[in-house]
């Protein structure tokens, strides 16, 4: 999406002078939070019309994910490296090292240097081939807060999503789409530009689900229109569901889905029928919830199932090349089947669906991503968070028992 979006100069929806006087009388209460909604579990459309959405970020007992990256395994040894693939034995590759005839990325190795994927390393000035597993596939869920732009070099040096990420050892984050300036909620960024693109791929037709609050309500003729296709400057574009929300004042919230991510789509669509957009919130990409209790500016890694999920649902069946690389077939957690796309299709429809079904447009039936709510297992991201939140607590128990 452009950076370049203008800030929103609508109205706001605040409420008139009579209902100003009756809240200065009466202490406002708060919003109630939708039943049956798990902590575990990402946000949803209620949580945002509710209320809630906005009442967690100045929550204390909302706990903040752990900021630090999980730990990767070690690079093998040069030496090492060598010897597997068929030069020598270690102790002569050791040798070989000393008297100066390997370097690697045109520099003189040293003994005990490890290598990486992507490096060159030259025996007598020949280049030679060996294999080493590619660094595992990372994604990390980020809350982007209005006033960040998605780039990694701004040249009017506004502030990026990227100076609150944690720093790779090697590559740098992929993000999958962009949000634009005046746009908050999900973002996804990967270390794997591979995953990041087949994310993007209209082809696997992944859903973006977004809360609009737009300036006066839509007719069923214009909601119609959205959902049967409007003619934009680069070509028609469509919601595939609709759901009203309702609203106070002049302000209208809708729950849009839509299954691309052209340059401020959704808010040129409403734009196209004079309704401009006073706030939008990204919260699902195909079946990943932003995370409840993730603020804004924070961010979540996604442990080895997540991703297997998420590369699942991207034509990605192969599992994360942190576990080969390992070569003991385990991941970081166990005692869970993982999830891919194809086990969220045939489940049943779980306690979060809305009652109001939202209206869908021509081909909506035909999208090539299933429906998140009916998996039984849950949303994308789940058990990242829920791990991480448990160990937070029992990190807490230690302390206190101290």
């Amino acid at each position: 999406m452009n950076d370049n979006t203008p800030s929103d100069a609508v109205e706001t929806g605040g409420p008139t002078e009579p209902a100003k006087a009756n809240a200065q009388q009466a202490p406002r209460k708060k919003a109630p939070r939708p039943a049956a909604v798990a902590e575990t579990e990402g946000y949803r459309f209620a949580d945002v019309i509710s209320g809630a959405f906005d009442e967690d970020e100045a929550r204390a007992d909302v706990p903040v994910p752990k900021r630090v990256l999980l730990p990767q395994p070690e690079t093998p040894k040069l030496h090492k490296v060598l010897a597997q693939a068929g030069l020598g034995s270690r102790i002569e590759m050791e040798q070989m090292i000393l008297e100066g005839r390997i370097s690697v990325n045109n520099e003189p190795a040293h003994v005990g240097q490890r290598v990486q994927y992507g490096d060159q390393v030259k025996v007598n000035g020949k280049p030679i081939r060996f294999r080493i597993e590619p660094p595992p596939v990372r994604v990390i869920a980020y809350h982007k807060p209005v006033g960040e732009v998605v780039t990694h070099d701004d040249p009017q040096n506004r502030p990026t999503v990227f100076r609150r990420l944690p720093r790779l050892a090697q590559g740098k984050w992929q993000s999958v789409g962009r949000l634009d300036l005046n746009t908050e909620g999900l973002l996804l960024l990967t270390s794997s530009g591979d995953l990041a693109n087949k994310l993007m791929h209209p082809r696997f037709g992944l859903e973006r689900e977004y809360a609009v609050r737009v300036l006066g309500a839509l007719s069923d003729e214009e909601r119609q229109t959205l959902l049967d296709g409007v003619q934009l400057e680069d070509g028609p574009a469509a919601f595939g569901s609709i759901e009203d929300g309702g609203g106070e004042g002049a302000n209208r919230w809708y729950r849009v889905t839509i299954s691309e991510g052209r340059n401020r789509e959704v808010r040129r669509l409403f734009e196209a029928l004079g309704h401009a957009v006073s706030r939008l919130i990204r919260i699902r990409y195909g079946a990943m919830l932003l995370p409840r209790g993730l603020k804004r500016g924070a961010w979540m890694e996604l442990d080895e199932q997540d991703i297997r999920a998420l590369m699942a649902a991207a034509g990605m069946q192969e599992r994360p090349r942190a576990v080969q690389g390992q070569g003991a077939g385990r991941g970081r957690r166990t005692g869970a089947a993982p999830r891919g796309a194809g086990g969220a299709a045939g489940g049943r429809k779980g306690q979060g669906a809305s009652q109001n079904a939202p209206q869908r447009g021509r081909g909506a039936g035909a999208s090539a991503q299933p429906d998140p709510m009916k998996t039984s297992l849950g949303y994308i991201g789940a058990d990242s968070l829920s791990r991480q939140r448990l160990g937070q607590k029992r990190s807490a128990s230690r302390k206190s028992g101290r």
